[in-house]
């Protein structure tokens, strides 16, 4: 279990990467532009505001989503709110469905935070079909279990970082029927601040993308 944890936190590491959760490299190109005392000011306050104070600001625009394991990403296909979407990795071929909440609370509220998504991914290499991962925009707080809500299913997920696995993976594919036939789901997390958040995933269109990512990685 160490060695599967390990390596799922190394695949989040690789989307955090892609789509630009940390902003650290970034920053240290170049010196940082002399600020007045005002202006330091402001920024140290919104640093203080933050759930992640590393965080990179959002580019606007959209942008490539991410793709599990690295790699970019190509579309294969846009269902509701749900893309299906394909990358090669180092010869390696990744398959996923990706979607990002439709709605997202804190407590106590407005509380900033990096993008979250949920990913659904077949890595045909590892012999890995339909494996639910969640990056939920903050660090966890360490030992904490998010929790998952379809309609009258619970799902316990264990955390690492800021990515969220499936407890009990024996419970995985009923999970991922659960979404399929659900109409939405609710994550719910802790950040190591204590700031309690809940993300609402709107599922239609999933079963779509999950059938398209099926046909592509074989």
């Amino acid at each position: 279990m160490t060695t599967i944890r390990a390596f799922r936190s190394v695949v989040l590491l690789a989307l955090a990467a892609v789509i630009g959760l940390f902003g650290a490299a970034v920053a240290q190109e170049g010196p940082p532009a002399k600020k007045s005392k005002a202006a330091a000011k402001s920024t140290k306050s919104e640093t203080a505001k933050s759930e992640n104070s590393d965080a990179k600001p959002a580019a606007k625009g959209k942008s490539a989503p991410p793709a599990p394991g690295g790699g970019q990403p190509a579309l294969l296909g846009q269902f509701g709110d749900w893309g299906a979407y394909t990358a090669n990795n180092n010869g390696r071929t990744v398959c996923y469905a990706l979607a990002k909440p439709t709605s997202q609370a804190t407590q106590p509220p407005n509380k900033p935070r990096d993008p979250a998504y949920i990913f659904v991914s077949t890595r045909p290499a590892e012999n890995v079909r339909n494996e639910i991962s969640i990056v939920i925009g903050y660090p966890f707080k360490p030992g904490s279990e998010a929790a998952v809500d379809i309609g009258s299913n619970k799902y316990a997920m264990y955390t690492q970082a800021d990515g969220a696995w499936i407890k009990n993976a024996a419970e995985e594919a009923r999970m991922v029927d659960a979404m399929r036939k659900g109409a939405d789901m609710v994550v719910a997390g802790e950040s190591g601040k204590g700031t309690k958040s809940t993300d609402r995933y709107a599922l239609k269109g999933l079963g779509q993308a999950l059938d398209r990512v099926a046909q592509e990685c074989k």
